[in-house]
């Protein structure tokens, strides 16, 4: 994203003297610094950042406390992931007087990630590589109970929700953390501990810990097994 594209951001009509109120979720500060550098400057972008979260139960509760208008939300995070945020807020989001709306924010263009989210709950999902101007336009419409996708997902989630031949539903994925799918991911593509933890910003006996989580929920005996888990179901 760019600076220059939020400075530029400048919601039209009605909307000029209107703020909408965010929240970030995020597991990585830097990004989330990024964002509210770009999209935070309320006088400019009309966008007030009341809070910011980087795992499952801080977003809980700071979205609780704020009761924000738009939620940014990272798909990945530590305590069960954006699905488990989304379920936990269900109550917020179904209130009809101040409903609390999320947007989906990820680097993530998976199939599972998106429809997830969107099942969960969610109003939108749009990647990160989105200028400053475009999510600034987007936190608007969703706001305003529009939904937003970026233009490559947009036509996939219409099939996906239309297809009669749409991706079942996984009882054995269903099991796992969204951690824990990365990680498994990862082992079935040969990563080390170490490269995991670097990828992930874990430390390796995180990751360690996650392993034995997934075989464990699997019902699997080592990493030799889940890789060929991992290929039948095209994950790897």
């Amino acid at each position: 994203m760019s600076s220059d594209d939020a400075q530029q951001a400048e919601p039209g009509g009605e909307d000029q003297g209107r703020t909408v109120r965010v929240v970030l979720v995020d597991d990585h500060r830097m990004f989330r610094a990024g964002v509210q550098a770009e999209i935070g400057r309320t006088e400019v972008t009309r966008v007030e950042v009341v809070g910011e979260a980087a795992d499952v139960d801080q977003a809980v509760t700071v979205i609780t406390a704020t009761r924000p208008e738009v939620v940014l939300l990272d798909v990945h995070l530590p305590g069960g992931g954006g699905v488990e945020v989304l379920r936990r807020c269900a109550a917020m989001m179904a209130d009809a007087e101040r409903p609390v709306r999320f947007l989906a924010l990820s680097v993530s263009d998976a199939a599972e990630d998106v429809i997830g989210v969107i099942r969960g709950g969610a109003r939108g999902y749009v990647t990160k590589t989105i200028t400053g101007t475009d999510l600034v336009n987007a936190v608007f419409r969703v706001a305003d109970g529009d939904a937003v996708f970026s233009p490559r997902l947009a036509g996939f989630v219409l099939d996906a929700f239309a297809s009669t031949d749409a991706p079942p539903v996984d009882e054995d994925m269903d099991r796992l953390t969204q951690r824990e799918r990365e990680v498994l991911r990862l082992i079935a593509r040969g990563y080390a501990y170490k490269e995991i933890a670097k990828q992930l910003f874990i430390s390796v006996k995180t990751v360690e810990s996650h392993v034995s989580a997934v075989l464990r929920k699997l019902q699997l005996s080592n990493r030799h097994e889940l890789t060929r888990w991992a290929a039948a179901r095209r994950l790897v």
